[in-house]
């Protein structure tokens, strides 16, 4: 077992946590803050500053140097911490993603960061940073062993190759973005409510405190979105469907192959006309959330096919009854519902309709539910519960379809795990 370090870049990363720490206690006490720099002269300004910069540049040189990590046959290891040192052994066979990441200034560097999704925690671990050659090929060799690979020939297997599915143009982006309520409504409440606010309480403090959280939730619900989901592409190859995305930030995601828990195809009310959908992922253990931004929904239902082998959307689903109508007027008319041989499909929503789809074989749980004034209306809830700690609803159906579907799911559960592809890397290839 070889240990190795990280890139020599990565000093000048970690030497920013002292002066990180000063500027925290400087914006945490502002008036303290000012009063000391108004006691200091220059020449003890002077000499602070040659203190910290050298004191900062040690301390992140020491952290890179008692930073280690090695590939043994069934973990990788990273051994960390200056003061109070830090092992971390994550199991090959649980892994579930390996990400590549690089910030703007790794870029420029030429460095990224590998991010590793590991079964079992909600924080993932990462190596921060390799350059950009070795990341990829640290990457490449972490999934083939987890996928059963010897040792000896795990580093010569290399990247699998990919196959593109789709590439989202900025233009379509951009006009996804524009035709999308949640743009709109948070730059109307930024440009109403802080003049709302000023006139109410004459204070420009409140209305600053205010005003910015609406103003970066309106960046955040645009040109944020354009900046993180700018250039996405989508491919497929033995290892899971691989995400890259960014403009300032490059990302190169994993989409795991059989953890994915639901499918969820998103269609605003402007994208209509257009035949555009969105497609967002619940997985297991992981962050990763969209599969694709935006696309028309024949491109869109392809890659599906490829994250769900075998299932197939449904194309038309059941409304509630007209009696449902009693308990939730007009909006009941937004929910549907479909049970396949291979997928339990709900929607809900008019404006924003959402339509979940849910593997039969990543059902962990299913649960009734009626109220008073439901069961009067013969009408009942059917909640699914998922691996990743999600719940897909079937509301308002007949209180009869749902005992149903309630005793009937157990044994669709069954054969869909007996039938489902293995949780392995690879498992394809």
């Amino acid at each position: 077992m070889t240990e190795r370090r990280l890139h020599p870049v990565t000093p000048l990363r970690r030497a920013w946590a002292p002066i990180a720490v000063i500027a925290g206690w400087a914006v945490h006490d502002p008036d303290q803050t000012q009063r000391q720099l108004t006691r200091l002269t220059t020449s003890t300004l002077l000499i602070a500053i040659a203190i910290v910069i050298p004191a900062a540049a040690l301390y992140g040189f020491l952290t890179w140097w008692f930073t280690h990590f090695a590939v043994t046959d069934t973990e990788l290891r990273i051994r960390t911490g200056l003061l109070f040192r830090r092992s971390a052994h994550i199991r090959l066979d649980r892994l579930q993603a390996v990400d590549v990441t690089q910030p703007l200034l790794a870029r420029v560097a030429g460095v990224s960061k590998l991010k590793l999704d590991v079964i079992g925690t909600d924080k993932k671990d990462e190596l921060a940073f390799l350059g950009e050659d070795e990341a990829r090929a640290l990457r490449a060799e972490l999934l083939a062993r987890a996928a059963g690979f010897a040792p000896e020939t795990a580093h010569e297997v290399g990247e699998a190759p990919v196959r593109q599915l789709l590439h989202v143009p900025a233009r379509v982006l951009a006009v996804s973005l524009v035709l999308t309520g949640a743009t709109w409504g948070s730059l109307a409440g930024a440009l109403v409510v802080p003049p709302l606010v000023w006139w109410a309480s004459h204070s420009v403090w409140t209305v600053l405190a205010v005003a910015l959280p609406l103003l970066g939730a309106a960046g955040a619900s645009s040109v944020g979105r354009f900046v993180g989901e700018y250039d996405w592409t989508v491919g497929d190859s033995p290892d899971g469907l691989r995400i890259d995305h960014g403009l300032l930030d490059r990302t190169h995601e994993t989409v795991p192959p059989g953890r994915v828990q639901t499918v969820r195809i998103v269609e605003p009310l402007l994208w209509r006309r257009r035949g555009w959908v969105r497609v967002e992922l619940d997985v297991a253990g992981s962050s990763n959330s969209v599969l694709v931004p935006v696309a028309p929904r024949e491109v869109a239902e392809s890659v599906i096919a490829r994250v769900l082998p075998g299932v197939t959307v449904p194309g038309s689903l059941s409304r509630p009854p007209r009696r449902a109508g009693w308990c939730m007027p007009l909006w009941w008319r937004g929910y549907g519902l479909a049970v396949t041989d291979a997928v339990f499909a709900s929607r809900h929503g008019l404006l924003r309709r959402s339509l979940a789809l849910v593997p039969h074989g990543k059902v962990q749980s299913v649960r009734l539910e009626q109220g008073p004034w439901m069961r009067f209306k013969g009408l009942s809830h059917i909640h699914i519960d998922t691996g990743a700690n999600k719940t897909v609803s079937a509301r308002l159906r007949d209180a009869s379809q749902a005992a149903e579907l309630l005793y009937g799911q157990a044994d669709r559960s069954r054969t869909g795990r007996r039938e489902a592809r293995p949780d392995r890397w690879m498992a394809g290839s």
